[in-house]
């Protein structure tokens, strides 16, 4: 995979540019970091009829989804400090320190004495994921432009959607040798792994690029961040991909439990929807260079609202408890689907943004995520033992996705992607 020269003058070599590694560590390295941010939320997912039993929540409850929640609120909220901290001081001293904020919120989850004290420990979690999302983010955009940025993301998150599919089996296994709480001291090893593995990334950031902490300075940078119509609008649209996301991972267990009556077959399940977005993130990976961002974005958009309108009239047709056979593969490539759609988005989100990568990777992260939880939650609270309340809110962010993105373009497509 080719490195970008362009205005930042990365070297042609890309073992040079990235300080003697190699484009596949490279990018796994990048993967390795962002899983920080997907283990802490999938390793959990079998868990959640233990903290019924522990915190004496019924069988029934949705409580439990809360500590997802928790979890996207501190990874949304947090990215506004670390941002402009990863302009300022550098990509890889952030990334230090959000994996040690990362470690403590596990190792706290692991000693809460009741739902709260989880829930709070969830969202310190969630803050040091926040700056290795962050970080690895700002990292693509310092080395790559374009197509190129859009190639990285896509292979990045090729390797990073690897997370999810093992990562509930292998909570699983940890509940079943140990306890439920084995996943947090299991999280906590694995940071660390990743903080000796990071020595061997190189600094990043231009040093001509570093920005001032003055208030001014970083009130300055958000406002330029969201006042540009094709930043704000295309990270609008990925907000309703998030609450899509969002409500799938809060209402999963639920829904394979409740409604197709598999809860033991849980891990599977949803490890072989996760499979499908790597497949997805493969595949735009090889064809984005090919079509382009913007006429993939204009073609994913309308069919992910097709197979939502699928999914509805599956679900409404069966009274709210399709056939799993039928359901679950649906499902699984229409989220599969959003692999066509957030690397591309999120990269031409951030195309016009330059010196602000970190801003804008920022507060264009928090909007998403933040939002994106708020919706998915009142989606998920509404989820018990039916399929219709998720599908219908399927059918209606993705009305708002397709709006969302001919906002972004009332001016015209943008030049640097068309």
């Amino acid at each position: 995979m080719a490195i970008t020269r362009g205005a930042r003058g990365v070297p042609a070599d890309p073992s040079a540019a990235n300080g003697g590694l190699g484009s596949k560590e490279f990018i796994a390295l990048l993967s390795a970091i962002m899983a920080l941010m997907a283990l802490g939320i999938d390793l959990l997912l079998p868990a959640f009829d233990d903290i019924r039993d522990e915190f004496g929540l019924s069988d029934e409850s949705t409580q439990v989804s809360q500590v997802i929640t928790a979890f996207f609120f501190g990874l949304a909220l947090a990215q506004l400090v670390w941002g402009p901290l990863a302009d300022r001081f550098g990509r890889k001293p952030i990334l230090y320190l959000g994996i040690g904020v990362y470690a403590l919120g596990a190792a706290a989850s692991a000693f809460a004495p009741s739902l709260g004290w989880l829930l709070a420990a969830r969202f310190i979690w969630g803050v040091g994921a926040a700056a290795a999302r962050v970080v690895a983010t700002a990292i693509i955009r310092d080395r790559f432009e374009g197509t190129a940025m859009a190639k990285a993301i896509s292979q990045t998150m090729a390797v990073f959607v690897m997370a999810p599919v093992f990562a509930p089996s292998i909570g699983a296994g940890l509940i079943a040798l140990f306890s439920w709480k084995s996943i947090f001291w299991f999280c906590v090893v694995w940071s660390a792994l990743i903080a000796l593995w990071s020595l061997r990334l190189p600094e990043t950031l231009d040093p001509n690029h570093r920005r001032d902490l003055e208030f001014r300075s970083l009130a300055t940078g958000f406002r330029t961040v969201a006042a540009h119509p094709i930043t704000a609008g295309y990270t609008l649209a990925t907000v309703f991909m998030q609450a899509v996301f969002a409500s799938f991972l809060g209402s999963s267990e639920r829904i394979v439990n409740e409604v197709f009556d598999r809860g033991p077959q849980f891990p599977f399940i949803f490890g072989a929807t996760a499979t499908l977005f790597g497949v997805g993130a493969i595949i735009n990976g090889r064809v984005v260079g090919r079509f382009g961002t913007i006429r993939i974005i204009h073609t994913m958009s309308v069919a992910v609202l097709i197979m939502a309108l699928i999914l509805l009239g599956v679900s409404m047709t069966a009274d709210g408890r399709p056939e799993f056979w039928l359901f679950m593969p649906l499902l699984g490539i229409s989220l599969a689907m959003f692999m066509f759609l957030m690397p591309n988005l999120n990269t031409e989100a951030l195309v016009p943004m330059g010196e602000l990568a970190g801003t804008a990777s920022s507060l264009t992260g928090a909007a998403r995520i933040f939002l994106g939880a708020i919706l998915g939650a009142m989606v998920d609270s509404q989820v018990t033992n039916t399929t219709t309340p998720f599908a219908l809110a399927f059918v209606v962010f993705a009305v708002c996705l397709i709006a969302s993105v001919r906002w972004a373009e009332r001016d015209g497509v943008p030049v640097s992607s068309s």
